[in-house]
């Protein structure tokens, strides 16, 4: 079941018996052999692949932000250490472009690749240069395979190709 019709059934519940929908949701839950609503729900899912998420090592956190926030203006949506002073796990967000960033040993390989497709190459070009970060000034492949491409790369040497892909016939 999905959590569509288990949501469903939790309706017929709440109107059929006269109580709260949170009380329906966790009775259907229970109903479906789980303990609780939230582990119904995150199990009900169709089982489906979603967008990947590439995880890049990083070395030196205040320096990877700068790039990643400062520069490409991607935004932090998790941070995370399992106590202070241990490694930093980031993830990062642009536009539906999600990366995550590691201290962790094992986590990613400095120099990895990530190519990124862009609506616009140039303009994100111009947005970047427009910044004033003094440690990249990227110019735009207009040969590279897959279409103009503009090529960035962190401080950990991984390195984010922003293409433009050409349409062919």
């Amino acid at each position: 079941m999905t959590t569509e019709d288990l949501k469903r059934a939790a309706r017929v519940l709440r109107t059929e018996l006269g109580i709260t929908h949170s009380r329906a949701l966790e009775l259907v839950a229970h109903q479906r052999g789980y303990k609780d609503w939230n582990t119904a729900a995150a199990m009900s899912e169709p089982a489906g692949l979603g967008a990947p998420v590439p995880v890049l090592r990083m070395s030196d956190v205040e320096r990877t932000r700068e790039l990643y926030v400062g520069f490409l203006r991607f935004r932090v949506v998790l941070e995370h250490r399992f106590e202070p002073g241990l490694p930093l796990y980031l993830r990062v967000e642009r536009d539906g472009t999600r990366l995550d960033l590691s201290e962790h040993h094992g986590d990613g390989t400095p120099g990895s690749v990530v190519w990124i497709p862009v609506a616009d190459v140039r303009g994100l070009q111009r947005e970047l240069l427009a910044t004033g970060y003094q440690h990249m000034r990227p110019g735009v492949d207009e040969e590279a395979p897959g279409g103009p491409t503009m090529t960035v790369v962190d401080p950990n040497q991984n390195v984010l190709r922003f293409a433009q892909p050409t349409r062919t016939a």
